[in-house]
């Protein structure tokens, strides 16, 4: 664990230096987005009226890397982006117009590059070992490795390669250690390998067998895989950053650009793969003096962030599920889940599906993790002589099943601490679920799997603080967390398809609505324990856009039209429809055709196939990423082709979406202006000021159109909106009038203005106001518009506005206290944001 000073966990302390931002705008930085591209934005920027500008990783990043989470050199800035002069430039602008820097970093994990060189860290751990001053790094212990670090990169078993002599060793100066001339190299096609000092003369099998690392097929890494990853990606290899040295290396470029205050605050990427979250917040906090600091961490269900973390809070995956089932209609979800499971053939609900794509994962993809720590405590039982009869396998069945059972990303035991009361409740019902799918000879096995898991004293006495005991907690607090995110986010997601928009992150088919009444009780708590963390509706991960989401969700208040529509397009299509077909997927496919449809019609089928195959992979049921069934894939996408071909089908669509157009619009604009009147900081996600019909990444990384957007704000402040206005016009003005609120009013980020829930007479509408001494806020939102129109409308239906003259920041009408009728205050937009005038 970290060595150094303890500090308090209170998320309100910080420095001179530290601020907390208003209005974030994140910026996905990379070769298509340079630096010098984000500088040109600085103007439109503060003409929005946000505070603080948000960028993806910075650090070097592996070549051809677009997003920056495969980091290589935690010292050196992207040089793609413009290195450490071209940040620096971005930075001094960024403050020149009065707004700050936020950047995102990736403290778990380090890419495995092709060519291997371009890791520096890793490259001196496998060509020197434990003599490495590396060697610390990464997560595998060097003296126990075995055969070596597992490197699966060849395209056939190392016997064929060997024999068919595609492996070579040659001479060259490898980039970054040209002080050393030409260095032996083993090489394999773009593959490049260091060769251990003493065996550069070895007959090449035996040199290949002398390395620290051992070369293999792919296809072993599944099972064989001996270093962490993140989740199951091979190319990222996991960190040690609770070793001091490790953090402070790891961060030193990062903390010193914000001492020298070039940035303001940080994003902390997938904390829960760390050994300990808490004791590296607490690190962060020593190191910047109380940098606000935001951690993208999902928050599954009732699950609340742990208050002894010291931070503002989470990137805000928790805010988006709540608003996102605030705009889904209950009354819909029966008919969409009924006509799923018509379509899908499938009578699985959501837990069992879930269960059965969590048992695939620790099966296969995860196989190597879920074996070692499987191996490491049946190493800790066999040690204790009390414990020596419980097996390997049936350790192993516990383990899978407790696995399975989480109902969250991780508990947080402490080796040597007490658990709290939350973290063994969560292993206690895991345990208690993971009892009724094993058998009752394994009853005491899971048992005692599960004590040694939370730290207690079992089997012989003084054994509870073993080296192999406390790693076991760590490792399988760091598993639960993969399995969670592959079996659920990235299978389960793209199987259950009753409604594509409850399928987000933070999110899924078990949270689909929200009612008024558990909005307001966790905004209270919000604004009670964590004002300032972070709100959002898009993120890079998302796997819809905010706008995408809202059209999909419109369905659920035209639950019974979405029934006809479709039963018209599978009539139309039956006859091209592919008999191999899954039903899964074609619910899908309908569902992200009316979600991205636009007023120009269906989206390009390019990026279409682009995100089918990722789903149908994805699902992994009859394709998947590596055992790909291209017969059936070529169908789906011919089938996807012809259907957004066909004319009848597209004026099929096309009425839907002019029927799904009024609840489209008012969750759209609704949801926006809710997001950034709601406790905590408002973040935007690149281009989402106007509507976006994107996908899950890399659709979500599109480019931005900067100009238009710059233009379209400038004709809005000069002109308004004027008398017919179109949706992205509409939306801008949403946002830009709330940013320049909130940026007149820095506080409403922070826990100074109460949350204060507003009576409405009508379940069609939501409301609360931001109150501060004699300053306040008020936000009134119509929700399942359709279903209200359907019932007459708003009617007499009123809002109880506090005393005073308050003007709506979106209209400039002006209206007083008291009870007032929802139809004068929502006539105009489907949100209404009021300022006190008087």
């Amino acid at each position: 664990m970290f060595s150094g000073q303890q500090v308090s966990d209170n998320q309100s302390h910080q420095n001179e230096h530290s601020t907390t931002p208003v209005t974030t705008y994140r910026l996905q930085m990379g070769p298509q987005f340079t630096f010098s591209d984000a500088e040109k934005i600085v103007p439109y920027l503060h003409a929005l009226g946000v505070t603080d500008v948000y960028l993806s990783p910075i650090l070097q990043a592996a070549p051809g890397s677009t997003h920056g989470y495969d980091v290589v050199d935690h010292q050196t800035i992207s040089a793609e982006m413009g290195g450490i002069t071209g940040f620096k430039k971005l930075s001094e602008a960024i403050h020149a117009s009065d707004m700050r820097v936020i950047v995102d970093v990736v403290p778990n994990h380090m890419a495995v590059p092709t060519p291997l060189y371009h890791n520096q860290a890793l490259w001196s751990v496998l060509r020197d070992g434990a003599e490495s001053p590396y060697a610390n790094w990464f997560d595998i212990d060097l003296q126990e490795s075995g055969d070596g670090i597992l490197m699966p990169i060849l395209g056939r078993r190392i016997g064929t390669v060997l024999a068919e002599g595609e492996l070579s060793v040659e001479q060259m100066v490898v980039p970054g250690y040209e002080n050393e001339g030409e260095t032996f190299v083993l090489r394999y096609y773009d593959h490049i390998f260091p060769v251990r000092r003493g065996t550069e003369y070895l007959p090449i099998a035996e040199l290949v067998d002398s390395q620290y690392y051992r070369l293999s097929y792919w296809r072993v890494a599944n099972e064989e895989l001996n270093y962490r990853r993140f989740f199951d990606v091979d190319t990222l290899a996991a960190i040690r950053v609770e070793d001091a040295d490790v953090f402070k290396e790891s961060h030193r470029l990062l903390i010193d650009l914000y001492h020298e205050g070039h940035i303001d605050g940080f994003r902390i990427d997938h904390p829960d793969g760390l050994a300990d979250p808490r004791q590296y917040l607490r690190q962060l906090k020593v190191e910047t003096e109380g940098a606000w600091v935001v951690v993208e961490k999902i928050l599954e269900g009732e699950e609340n962030l742990p208050s002894d973390w010291p931070c503002a809070g989470t990137t805000g995956y928790d805010a988006l599920r709540r608003i996102q089932g605030l705009f889904t209609d209950p009354q819909g979800i029966p008919d969409l889940t009924a006509l799923h499971t018509e379509i899908s053939g499938s009578y699985d609900g959501v837990q069992a599906t879930e269960i059965a794509a969590k048992r695939q994962i620790v099966d296969q993809s995860l196989f190597a993790e879920v074996d070692r720590l499987a191996q490491l405590l049946a190493s800790v039982f066999h040690a204790d002589v009390r414990l020596r009869d419980h097996t390997f396998r049936a350790i192993r069945r516990a383990l899978v099943e407790l696995l399975v059972h989480m109902d969250r990303y991780r508990a947080y035991v402490v080796p040597g601490e007490k658990p709290s009361t939350e973290d063994e409740s969560v292993l206690r019902a895991a345990h208690s679920h993971a009892r009724r799918s094993l058998d009752e000879e394994d009853y005491d096995t899971l048992d005692a799997v599960v004590e040694l898991l939370l730290g207690n004293e079992i089997g012989s006495a003084g054994r509870t603080h073993d080296d192999a005991r406390h790693e076991a907690i760590i490792r399988f607090q760091q598993l639960c967390g993969p399995v969670m995110a592959k079996g659920v986010e990235d299978t389960t997601f793209y199987r259950y398809t009753a409604l594509l928009s409850m399928n987000e992150v933070g999110g899924g088919p078990n949270y689909p609505t929200c009612t008024a009444d558990e909005f307001h009780a966790w905004q209270g708590h919000m604004q009670r324990h964590w004002p300032t963390s972070l709100t959002t509706l898009t993120t890079h991960d998302t796997k819809r856009g905010e706008d995408t989401r809202a059209q999909i969700a419109a369905l659920s208040e035209h639950a019974d039209i979405w029934r006809d529509t479709l039963a018209q397009l599978r009539s139309l299509t039956a006859d091209i429809r592919p008999l191999d077909l899954d039903g899964q997927i074609e619910n899908l496919l309908w569902q992200t055709l009316i979600g991205t449809w636009t007023p120009a019609g269906a989206i390009e089928f390019d990026r279409l196939e682009q995100y089918l195959l990722k789903a149908a992979r994805e699902q992994k049921r009859w394709t998947t990423w590596t055992e790909q069934n291209s017969s059936a894939e070529e169908n789906l996408l011919e089938f996807a082709r012809t259907v957004i071909g066909d004319e009848t089908v597209v004026e099929l669509l096309g009425s839907l979406h002019h029927t799904l157009y009024a609840s489209t619009r008012a969750n759209i604009l609704a949801q926006k202006a809710l997001q950034m009147l709601m406790v905590g900081v408002s973040d935007l996600y690149q281009g989402q000021e106007i509507t976006r019909n994107s996908l899950v990444d890399p659709d979500n990384r599109r480019d931005v159109d900067y100009s238009h957007l710059a233009d379209l704000l400038d004709e809005l402040d000069a002109h308004g909106l004027g008398s017919n206005p179109d949706l992205d016009a509409e939306k801008m003005w949403i946002t830009s009038r709330m940013t320049r609120l909130r940026r007149g009013k820095p506080r409403l980020a922070s826990a100074d203005y109460e949350y204060r829930p507003l009576p409405v007479t009508t379940a069609h509408a939501f409301a609360f106001a931001r109150m501060k001494d004699d300053d306040a806020v008020i936000g009134v939102f119509a929700r399942h518009v359709s279903t209200l129109e359907k019932s007459g409308g708003f009617s007499q239906h009123t809002v109880v506005i506090p005393d005073g003259v308050w003007r709506n920041i979106f209209t400039g009408q002006e209206i007083e206290g008291g009870s007032v009728l929802l139809s004068d205050l929502l006539k105009v937009f489907p949100a209404a944001v009021l300022e006190r005038k008087s």
